[in-house]
């Protein structure tokens, strides 16, 4: 009994080291980058890849393949690091199917149909309401923590950056608001069942494992259904390469960092620094697309309401 409990201490003692606020903060926020970064990254692998803003099946085709290396890189990584083959147990497999139709399959194709209809910069903000949806699916359905009054005042703030960002009208670029918007905002509700489901299931399975394995069975689904919609990707660069590796990195490094911390951390601790997600987006939108002559006042305004969630939502008040 007593080597138990010493056990058991030696493994608590560990694992408060990942809840430590700047274990917290380093991790979301470089996850945060990457996935912001992510959003003018595809749409320059759509330009180099010559995929359409109409080509549906070539663009989940292209996110196929990005998820498929990603999952191969995550494992690949895992393995060096832990030093053994990483292989899913017993029973994982319906776990990593489940998780990997929210998080790669229903996800990813709303979100890169959506993305080919709206500007980066558009779409970067849109995907902020990510935080809300996580929040509320864990605290409302599964039970999984209370939705405190500044939980909710912080969700509320970050969706109003959303609104305001709509205000701005043609100051954001020409986009279709159904088949872009809303598709990208469908996409986050996708994104907030992922969240809750990795919480539970890193309790039966190593986050890394989760992590890989959903992205290779995903990125296998989504190829498939991308070739039988008659999907081809016929333009092949070697910079288009470089983007594709990049993105595939970027899912591999960001989804598995998050998974870990949410493993640890309160869902919503963790998920309000979605809230960052848009900044780094249109940051990078701005640089790499050329966006920036669509920035206003209201765009600036949208993105200090989603950026003041954090601090609200992660105040030790409402934690729980």
């Amino acid at each position: 009994m007593n080597d138990k409990k010493l056990a058991d201490k030696k493994t608590a003692d560990s694992s408060s080291i990942y809840t430590k606020t700047i274990f917290v903060w380093a991790g979301a926020l470089i996850s945060c980058f990457l996935w912001g970064s992510a959003f003018p990254m595809i749409k320059l692998g759509y330009k180099e890849f010559s995929i359409g803003a109409g080509e549906q099946a070539t663009q989940i085709l292209f996110a196929g393949i990005r998820f498929v290396i990603a999952g191969i890189l995550a494992v690949a990584i895992g393995c060096i690091i832990q030093k053994r083959i990483l292989i899913p147990k017993a029973g994982s497999l319906p776990m990593i199917l489940k998780l990997s139709m929210f998080q790669t399959v229903g996800q990813y194709v709303l979100f890169y149909i959506g993305l080919a209809h709206t500007t980066g910069v558009r779409a970067s903000i849109v995907t902020g309401t990510n935080v809300f949806a996580a929040i509320v699916v864990a605290s409302l359905i599964f039970r999984q923590e209370k939705l405190t009054s500044r939980k909710t005042l912080g969700c509320v703030i970050g969706f109003l950056g959303v609104i305001v960002v709509n205000l701005a009208g043609t100051g954001l670029g020409e986009g279709d608001l159904v088949r872009g918007d809303l598709l990208i905002l469908l996409s986050t509700f996708a994104y907030a069942f992922s969240s809750v489901l990795s919480k539970e299931y890193s309790k039966k399975e190593e986050p890394i494992i989760l992590s890989g394995y959903q992205f290779f069975l995903g990125g296998l689904i989504m190829i498939a259904a991308g070739l039988l919609m008659g999907g081809r990707i016929q333009n092949v660069t070697p910079l288009g390469v470089v983007y594709l590796i990049y993105l595939a990195f970027v899912s591999a490094a960001a989804y598995s960092i998050w998974v870990f911390l949410i493993k640890y951390n309160p869902v919503s601790r963790v998920a309000v620094f979605g809230f960052m997600t848009p900044v780094f987006g249109v940051t990078t939108s701005i640089l790499l697309l050329e966006e920036g002559s669509h920035f206003s006042l209201l765009h600036l305004a949208s993105l200090i309401l989603v950026s003041a969630g954090i601090l609200i939502v992660n105040s030790k008040q409402s934690r729980s």
